[in-house]
């Protein structure tokens, strides 16, 4: 099949929905099939080639974060000449109801289209308030998927009409091996006479990715622990974390900021336990499967999303979220109970299967099939080029 996919988010930004359409492509790629890509992206940025630029992207707030998005006559144009030039047996447009270019291919496009749905939020002003105007583009999806029951609630109470449920995958073979970071010993079988390591990736100047309850956790537990170190990697401000640590303890907090994927590989390697306190907004969690991956112990916060990836707690342990006290208690017993650890790593390593792309990329191909077989033709330009 000829399949035209497109991102929403700049690609110059890693982020869970970028991370997802990279290795969905690769996985068609690798199943025979010729895979466009169409992002936004500055001017300079290193694109793989199945990709192209649709403009640099601008900051936008959207879903409690900020995203970098691309909107306008440029990128409107550059979506058209795309979607006109692919002959595309499928259309397949992510979060089509974010103000980017999911949007104007829904709009500027004719023919099969799956639209996957990854967010999960609250309904507001806003949504009710441009429901009517995003209709106009989802009543052209033919085919919808849901990332995970979150985002399925979400489209279902917000935005109307249904979706089959998908996860999000990983290449789990990626994580599955790697030599921890240099100066650090990595996790092992035994107790931890260095004290330990606890680690974190995710935005670190993203208030819902809940950094500020782990650094207020490791206030507490590294009194008790002299020898505790933290571990921090993904997009943020150093300075700005190190001022919210206290002096004494800032020489065992570690800050990576972004890393490369072979980086943050090893970074999941290098801990003891890996830490995902987010607050909400999540719909599924990429950075959980990636570690559990990794074998990764891990300790998160009990949002719902998180629940249903660790199996209720069976594959990584749970912390009432924004819960510091909690979080350091239940990171104490973790670090004290190297058994505990191996079971839930052990635990993880068997209930990600279900999320490598090997079965989640054929049941994608299953929807394509579908809306192909359903609106034959490939998809075109209605608005011209």
């Amino acid at each position: 099949m000829r399949i035209g996919i497109v991102c929403p988010y700049t690609w110059n930004v890693p982020g869970g929905v970028q991370q997802h359409i990279r290795d969905l492509a690769e996985a068609l790629t690798a199943l025979g099939h010729r895979v466009s890509v169409i992002t936004p992206a500055d001017d300079d940025a290193e694109l793989p080639p199945y990709a192209v630029s649709a403009g640099r992207a601008v900051p936008v707030p959207y879903n409690g974060s900020v995203a970098r998005l691309a909107f306008g006559f440029l990128s409107a144009g550059r979506v058209r000449r795309w979607i006109n030039e692919g002959g595309f047996d499928v259309l397949h447009v992510h979060e089509p109801a974010a103000p980017s270019l999911g949007l104007l291919a829904c709009w500027a496009a004719d023919g099969p289209i799956v639209g996957t749905f990854h967010a999960s939020y609250e309904k507001s002003r806003v949504v009710s308030v441009t429901a009517p105007i995003l209709q106009s583009a989802l009543e052209k999806i033919t085919g919808r998927i849901a990332v995970s029951e979150a985002a399925r609630t979400t489209l279902v109470e917000h935005l109307g009409g249904d979706a089959v449920l998908i996860p999000n995958g990983v290449a789990t073979e990626r994580y599955a091996m790697a030599e921890p970071l240099p100066g650090w010993q990595g996790r092992g079988d035994g107790a931890r006479e260095d004290g330990g390591a606890l680690g974190f990736l995710g935005r670190m100047d993203e208030p819902r990715k809940g950094l500020q309850v782990l650094l207020r956790a490791f206030e507490i537990l590294g009194r008790e622990r002299p020898g505790l170190r933290l571990l921090l990697a993904g997009p943020g401000d150093a300075d700005d974390v190190a001022a919210r640590v206290s002096p004494e303890l800032r020489d065992r907090v570690v800050v990576l900021g972004m890393v490369s994927e072979e980086d943050k590989v090893r970074a999941y390697h290098s801990v003891d336990v890996f830490v995902a306190p987010n607050l909400g907004g999540e719909s599924f969690g990429i950075v959980l499967a990636e570690a559990m991956s990794a074998g990764a112990p891990i300790l998160a916060s009990d949002i719902e999303a998180f629940d249903r990836v660790l199996r209720g707690g069976r594959a990584g342990a749970l912390f009432p979220a924004g819960d510091e006290r909690a979080l350091a208690a239940a990171a104490g017993e973790l670090l004290d109970d190297p058994a505990r650890r191996k079971q839930l790593s052990a635990e993880a390593r068997a209930a990600v299967r279900a999320y490598d792309w090997s079965s989640v990329a054929r049941d994608v191909l299953r929807v394509y099939e579908t809306v192909a077989i359903g609106d034959a033709g490939v998809v075109e330009s209605g608005l011209g080029a």
